[in-house]
C-alpha cells in the first residue's frame, strides 16, 4: 500500500470513527515514526475538520504528518546537542509556567474585584495634579471654515454673520450655507491640530500659518475656484498644557493601571497576611528576638 492511498484510507477512517472498524484500521494504526516517537490514528481525530471530505481531508492529514516528523526529528536533534542545557531549559520552562499561573491569578483579581467606573471629577482631579506632564508639541485650536464659489456675490454679508457673536446671526449663517450647499468644517466644540485644521484650506505645506493664530477675527483664503472664511476661536500653543478633554481617554487608562495595581496589591496583601497568620508561610529568622529575663536587684 503506498503513502497516499494509506492516507486516503486513514481521512476516510476519521470521518466514519463512529462506525465498526476492522482490528488492524483501529484508532491505534500507524501514520508515522520519528525515533523514538510515534503518530497514531487517535492523535489526529481534530486535524480534519467536519465537513472535510475527499481530496481535502487527504491534503490536511498529508501536510500535518509531515510537519509532525520534521517537528520531532528537530525536536530530537536539539536534545541531542544541547543536552547539557537540559536544567537550564527546564528551569526557563518553569519559571515561565509560574509568570503565566501568577498573570493568570492577577487577572483574576482584577476581573472580579476592580471598578471600571470614573467620574469626570477623578478625571480632572488626576490632570489638575498632572498638568506639568501633559505639554502640547503641536497648536490645537477650535474654529470653524467655510468654503464657497467665488462668484457668490454675498461674501461679505456672509462674512459679517461668521463674526458675529450673535445667535441670530449664527443661525443666519448656517441657514445661508445649507441653502447655497456650501462646505462647513465646524471644529468649534472640540479642539484639533492645527495641521488638520490647515488640511481643509488651501494651505502651502512650506509656508508657516501660526500668525493665523493671533487672530479671532474671520480670515480668509482663496485657490482658482473657492473663496474660503475661517475663524479661529480658542488656541493652545505648543509647550501649553494639553486640554483636558483630549486626555480624558488618556487619563482613563492611567487610572485604570493604578487601580488595576492596587486592586493586585491588596488582594496579595491579604493572601501573604492570612497563609502567615494560619501558618502556611511563614520567613524564618524575622521573628523579633526576646529580650533579657528581668531580675531582681
Amino acid at each position: 500500500m503506498n503513502w497516499k492511498t494509506y492516507i486516503t484510507i486513514c481521512s476516510v477512517l476519521l470521518m466514519t470513527a463512529c462506525q465498526e472498524l476492522p482490528n488492524y484500521l483501529a484508532g491505534d494504526t500507524t501514520l508515522a515514526r520519528a525515533g523514538r516517537k510515534v503518530l497514531r490514528l487517535r492523535d489526529v481525530e481534530s486535524v480534519v475538520p467536519r465537513g472535510v471530505t475527499g481530496d481535502d481531508s487527504v491534503a490536511l492529514l498529508e501536510v500535518y504528518v509531515d510537519r509532525w516528523v520534521r517537528k520531532q526529528l528537530k525536536l530530537q536533534e536539539a536534545e541531542v546537542l544541547f543536552s547539557s542545557s537540559e536544567e537550564d531549559i527546564a528551569r526557563m520552562v518553569e519559571e515561565y509556567r509560574q509568570a503565566l499561573l501568577i498573570r493568570k491569578l492577577e487577572q483574576h483579581y482584577v476581573d472580579t474585584g476592580i471598578d471600571t467606573t470614573f467620574t469626570a471629577q477623578e478625571i480632572a482631579d488626576y490632570y489638575n495634579a498632572h498638568k506639568a506632564d501633559f505639554r502640547l508639541d503641536l497648536p490645537v485650536v477650535k474654529g470653524r471654515i467655510v468654503r464657497f464659489d467665488e462668484e457668490y456675490r454675498q461674501a461679505r454679508r456672509l462674512k459679517e454673520l461668521m463674526g458675529s457673536s450673535s445667535a441670530t446671526d449664527q443661525r443666519d449663517f448656517d441657514d445661508i450655507c445649507f441653502k447655497n450647499e456650501f462646505t462647513v468644517n465646524d471644529f468649534r466644540e472640540h479642539w484639533v491640530d492645527f495641521n488638520e485644521f490647515l488640511s481643509y484650506l488651501p494651505a502651502v505645506r512650506s509656508q508657516n500659518y501660526n500668525s493665523m493664530l493671533s487672530s479671532t477675527a474671520v480670515q480668509e483664503m482663496r485657490d482658482d475656484r473657492s473663496h474660503y472664511y475661517l475663524k479661529i476661536d480658542a488656541v493652545r500653543r505648543e509647550g501649553e498644557t494639553v486640554p483636558l478633554e483630549r486626555l480624558e481617554s488618556t487619563i482613563r487608562r492611567i487610572l485604570f493601571n493604578q487601580r488595576q495595581g492596587e486592586v493586585i496589591r491588596r488582594h496579595e496583601e491579604e493572601l501573604y497576611t492570612r497563609s502567615v497568620e494560619n501558618g502556611e508561610a511563614k520567613i524564618y529568622g524575622r521573628e523579633k528576638p526576646a529580650g533579657p529575663e528581668p531580675h531582681d536587684d
